[in-house]
């Protein structure tokens, strides 16, 4: 596959298999735009964009996939939760389950007085939010980086770079194929069966 013949398709996958429940693709809307907002704020508030992006935008995202995706067997794709997790290209709700504990546990580090003081001398700031940001745009970023260059080794090169991409432009997918969440909702209609998808029109 072209690089953007596999960046279809890993969109295409992620979504059927990872963005049945309605109420997760509005807290998926919910998240894009949060960092959507988030990397404006880089500009102009690195700290702010921080802290958008992750008590925002990855606390709706997660919650929408650890709660309200189902877990059963998914008839639409005939595969079970097992298999969707064991070929997932990103981070699987286990590996989410690592990445997350890291980030919870990592601010402790600047109570540690050696730590913090190391911390303080290299950001030349005291305040505890900002070096907590520091530590959560590292790990954001370090996280991207270690998946993407994990999967040259797993998938090669162009998966790697493939997947890179889906996330830093996923924000910008999501707003685009999950506006209409709200509405599915209020109708009462609480998962995708994927038929409008399965159009070539249609997918992104």
């Amino acid at each position: 596959m072209t690089f953007l013949e596999e960046l279809h398709q890993q969109r295409w996958d992620d979504h059927r298999y990872y963005h049945h429940n309605r109420v997760n693709q509005f807290l998926h809307l919910l998240s894009a735009s949060c960092f959507l907002a988030s990397y404006v704020l880089l500009f102009v508030d690195p700290v702010k964009a921080v802290m958008v992006g992750w008590l925002l935008a990855m606390i709706l995202r997660q919650i929408g996939h650890f709660f309200f995706e189902p877990k059963t067997f998914d008839s639409v794709n005939d595969a079970s939760h097992e298999y969707k997790e064991s070929i997932k290209v990103g981070y699987n709700l286990k590996r989410k389950v690592v990445l997350l504990t890291i980030w919870i546990l990592a601010p402790i580090m600047l109570f540690d007085p050696f730590t913090a003081s190391v911390i303080e001398t290299l950001t030349e700031r005291a305040s505890f939010v900002y070096n907590t940001s520091i530590i959560w745009l590292i790990i954001g970023v370090g996280a991207v980086l270690f998946r993407t260059v994990h999967l040259f080794f797993l998938m090669g090169i162009q998966s790697g770079l493939v997947w890179c991409s889906k996330i830093l432009t996923d924000p910008f997918h999501d707003v685009k194929i999950y506006n209409k969440s709200p509405y599915y909702i209020l109708k009462g209609e609480m998962y995708d069966d994927m038929s409008d998808w399965y159009d070539d029109s249609v997918k992104v």
